[in-house]
């Protein structure tokens, strides 16, 4: 299925649009005019070329004593006086003006006594014809600009639509789909679909982008996997061997980072399993409050538990016991106290009264491997619980109280 372009409003397509319709506008009137002015000349020339012949046959035909033809006379009604006037002051004139309610083309020319010989000629046919070209002008324009305007908008909607793709799949790239890619039909070569253009170049380079980043992801998470795999059988031989050794402080300080190092390699294969994502859940029912209980004994610290509503919630309890272990482990490890667990409905918080989250975590999520101000740690714990709450299908959000410490709440889906 496309996806639907998104609102026309302040969009490419919009501008477009607007760029083509005016530009249309701009052509259609200065074409109209161009045409109206020629037609128009000709129009207006061929009359007034008529009305000085005739001008010039009674202007004869006067001074041969004869008696004038219909149209033409010695200052007759209706003449313009602006005409006249110039008739009258020695020089021949035509102006196009009305003769009983028709219009008309009027010749003038002066005569002795300080009068005028003028002649009509009917010039109706003329203006309806200037008439019919000005409204075919209008018609033809509005429908060269509607045709022109559909056109366009076909055109930049096919493109905007491939850039509101290309988007779209940025958007999924950066959600942590590394499998989406654009696939633009125009990308690397000619097609049937034509030459590629510079959105296919776009696309082209984000498919390139997201594959090199999918690969170096993947190598990284193979490095990881081998990394712990490789460690795993030698901790354990170091492991029983340190508890072989003779109890001293020494002897417990070895125990302590061989623990260490085990939790730690345990953590990045787990780690490595969430990012294969391969892991699959063991739904049961489960209440919330009750199995918050036991993750908290687990960690083995003094937390307290509220259990303000209890909901019976479809999950892995083995999952959710890790990701409440965690949450509460970092909360005691970066936090202060007291730390309290909150169960409201299928809504579990967590929250200390240290110094809070670090700002890039609250906005980006746990980073594996970072941590803030010199706090001892690896950035794992909140790591796998994020992990580990999405495989749940659940959303684990951090945030500051604004009295002050950290907060995470992890929201379930209830039955």
């Amino acid at each position: 299925m496309r996806p639907l372009l998104p609102p026309w409003s302040g969009t490419l397509a919009a501008k477009a649009a607007a760029f083509i319709t005016v530009m249309c506008c701009a052509l259609a009137a200065l074409l109209g005019v161009l045409v109206h002015v020629q037609v128009t000349n000709q129009t207006v020339g061929q009359a007034r070329d008529q009305a000085l012949q005739r001008l010039t046959q009674a202007t004869e035909r006067y001074e041969a004593g004869d008696t004038l033809r219909r149209g033409a006379g010695v200052d007759p009604p209706g003449l313009p006086g602006e005409l006249r006037e110039l008739a009258v002051a020695g020089d021949r004139g035509t102006m196009v003006a009305e003769r009983a309610g028709r219009p008309a083309m009027w010749a003038a020319a002066p005569v002795d006594g300080g009068r005028a010989l003028a002649v009509a000629v009917d010039y109706s046919q003329q203006a309806r014809t200037i008439d019919g070209l000005d409204r075919a002008i209008v018609w033809s324009s509005g429908l060269a600009i509607g045709v022109t305007l559909l056109v366009g908008a076909f055109a930049v909607t096919r493109v905007t639509r491939r850039l509101h793709t290309t988007a779209l799949v940025a958007r999924r790239i950066s959600a942590g789909d590394l499998d989406a890619r654009v696939n633009d039909p125009r990308s690397g070569h000619r097609t049937k679909s034509g030459p590629p253009d510079e959105v296919a170049a776009v696309a082209a380079a984000l498919d390139s982008m997201a594959a090199s980043l999918q690969g170096k992801l993947l190598a990284e998470q193979r490095f990881t996997a081998d990394v712990a795999h490789e460690l795993r059988t030698p901790l354990t031989g170091l492991h029983a061997a340190a508890e072989l050794l003779p109890p001293s402080r020494p002897t417990e300080l070895v125990r302590d980072r061989v623990a260490a190092l085990r939790t730690l390699t345990e953590d990045l294969l787990e780690i490595s399993r969430l990012d294969t994502g391969r892991e699959r859940v063991e739904l049961d029912t489960e209440q919330v409050g009750p199995l918050a209980e036991r993750a908290v004994r687990a960690a083995g610290n003094g937390t307290e538990v509220r259990v303000v509503r209890d909901v019976a919630v479809e999950t892995d309890r083995r999952r959710l016991e890790r990701v409440l272990g965690n949450l509460v482990a970092n909360a005691h490890k970066h936090g202060r106290g007291p730390v309290v667990v909150t169960v409201d409905g299928p809504v579990v918080t967590v929250r200390d009264h240290g110094d809070g989250f670090p700002e890039y975590l609250v906005a980006h999520g746990p980073q594996r491997f970072r941590t803030e101000g010199g706090t001892r740690g690896h950035g794992l714990g909140l790591t796998i619980a994020s992990g580990q709450a999405e495989v749940l299908g659940a959303r684990l959000e951090f945030a500051n109280a604004p009295e002050g410490g950290a907060v995470a709440t992890l929201r379930l889906a209830a039955e």
